[in-house]
């Protein structure tokens, strides 16, 4: 059984204000540097179109490069990775970090058996 989110924050690191985001499971969350993504993050080694969160209930939150120039968790490349709470990715070698925090509903759980 996988615990049900009730939301999902992206707090970007070393940021001055801190920006943040909030997102429930509802739909794919779209990271990089172009306007139509959700986070938008203005960074030279940003792709337009870098890295998707998407939730599923086999797996919960899968974070998933979509980018040439890379994701990085404690200085290894990613394709894709189960979102592990209070994980920091890095998009691309040198740029952004962002850390993720899961917050679950206690209350709602979903069942992965049949």
């Amino acid at each position: 059984m996988i615990q049900a989110p009730s939301a999902i924050v992206l707090s970007l690191l070393n940021s001055v204000p801190v920006q943040s985001w909030t997102f429930t499971p509802e739909n794919i969350v779209r990271i990089g540097r172009a306007t139509d993504n959700h986070v938008v993050l203005f960074s030279a080694v940003v792709s337009r179109h870098h890295a998707e969160l998407r939730w599923s209930l086999d797996l919960g939150w899968q974070f998933i490069n979509i980018s040439p120039n890379g994701t990085y968790v404690d200085g290894e490349a990613i394709k894709e990775m189960v979102v592990v709470d209070g994980m920091v990715v890095c998009l691309a070698t040198s740029g952004p970090k962002i850390k993720i925090k899961v917050a679950v509903d206690n209350f709602a759980t979903f069942s992965t058996s049949s």
